[in-house]
């Protein structure tokens, strides 16, 4: 019962993350830090109900620990591929356009 009540811990250190991540306008970076900060206050339970972040996952990827790979919402133009490993959700990228997170 411990894991679910576990706080999310967010990984960004993917160097396609972070490229996108480093190169947003003024504007659109404000709106993802936002939704960083408010991901990592939230527990494992909450994420999977939070309507806000569109969580969906990508049936034809899987993580390098199995897992499902999953885009969210980070902000109105924004998704972010991503996965949990434990307490962690490992951004694997960031995606300007929404549509290119589905294309990867």
């Amino acid at each position: 019962m411990a894991a679910r009540a576990s706080r999310v811990r967010l990984d960004l250190n993917s160097p396609e993350f972070q490229d996108v991540f480093l190169r947003l306008e003024t504007v659109e970076l404000k709106q993802v830090v936002a939704s960083l900060r408010r991901l990592s206050e939230l527990v494992w339970a909450e994420i999977y109900r939070h309507t806000g972040y569109q969580w969906e996952a990508i049936q034809h990827l899987k993580a390098p620990n199995g897992a499902s790979v999953y885009s969210l919402r980070l902000s109105q133009k924004v998704r972010a591929l991503a996965f949990r490993d434990g307490d962690f959700l490992r951004f694997v990228s960031m995606h300007p356009d929404h549509d290119s997170a589905y294309r990867r």
